[in-house]
């Protein structure tokens, strides 16, 4: 299987006890789907991973895998500080029937590129489906560049990396120190780095507005020319969950669209409201609004 479209990075619903809500979660991908996802991948940055428990972090795991069903891919995210328990929770992320994993970088110790190989390589050899590296220097306080990657390149497993460095150059340059042993997935300005090279979005705006980010790709690798035009319409959309508030925002604004998924977990909080008025114009806009 190989992975290639408009993947959203799915958000975690929580109860209004904020507890993980798995029925609401199985009509999300159920929805997901309906609307053309190309594939699924929960438990990244905005799943809150680390705001869950380790039986949280499976449970929702199995739970999209099972209701998923076979018809979209399914990537989950299997970071951990630790390299032995990422080898671990990537283990039973393969049991549970994922099509591949997502790791970004252990976020707290700042490895050096040794320690980054040894920690990718570890988990790599352990699986037998694919590793998607998760470039984020913003959070991860590491950013991968294309040279260390082209190195990774060289693991069995290691196939695609989603790069949020904000350079759609590094496209190029993944692509170049790569040379096709991996695919790359863009983290932001997908239209741009679909003309790069780009085989994919792993996408926030997906979690509010699925068809739309699917039929950016779709609209754009078809020659079609109407990528580009989609893509400006969603760009303020883009831009308004790409800030520090990103789960928040995307929480606030899948309530706006009828796709209520609760509020994110402490120390988040709730969306303030003067950005709520400001996500409450973009979705306008766009016709997404609940009521529209």
């Amino acid at each position: 299987m190989s992975f290639r479209g408009s993947y959203t990075v799915c958000v975690t619903p929580f109860d209004a006890e904020g507890r993980v809500d798995l029925d609401s979660l199985r009509r999300y991908v159920d929805w997901q789907i309906a609307e053309g996802v190309h594939g699924l991948i929960p438990l990244g940055s905005t799943g809150e991973f680390l705001s869950l428990t380790r039986d949280e972090r499976a449970a929702v795991a199995e739970t999209v895998i099972t209701q998923t069903a076979g018809r979209v891919p399914v990537l989950i995210g299997t970071a951990a500080e630790w390299t032995d328990e990422a080898v671990a929770l990537s283990r039973e992320a393969e049991s549970l029937g994922a099509d591949g994993v997502m790791l970004v970088p252990p976020y707290y110790s700042s490895p050096t590129e040794a320690e980054l190989v040894a920690h990718f390589t570890k988990v790599a050899e352990a699986l037998s489906i694919p590793v998607m590296l998760y470039n984020n220097p913003f959070t991860a306080n590491v950013d991968l560049s294309a040279a260390l990657v082209g190195r990774l390149s060289q693991v069995d497993n290691i196939s695609y990396i989603k790069d949020t460095s904000k350079n759609v150059h590094r496209v190029t340059e993944l692509l170049e120190a790569c040379q096709g042993r991996m695919t790359v997935f863009a983290g932001y300005y997908p239209w741009e780095s679909y003309l790069a090279g780009a085989e994919g979005y792993s996408s926030v705006m997906s979690n509010i507005a699925p068809r739309l980010s699917a039929d950016m790709f779709t609209r754009t690798v078809d020659g079609s020319g109407e990528g580009r035009a989609i893509y400006l319409r969603c760009l303020p959309l883009i831009n308004a969950l790409a800030g520090d508030l990103y789960v928040s925002a995307t929480k606030a604004a899948m309530g706006m669209v009828g796709q209520p998924m609760g509020d994110p977990r402490p120390p988040r909080l709730p969306l303030p409201e003067a950005k709520r008025a400001e996500l409450h114009a973009i979705l306008t806009d766009l016709g997404l609004l609940a009521e529209a």
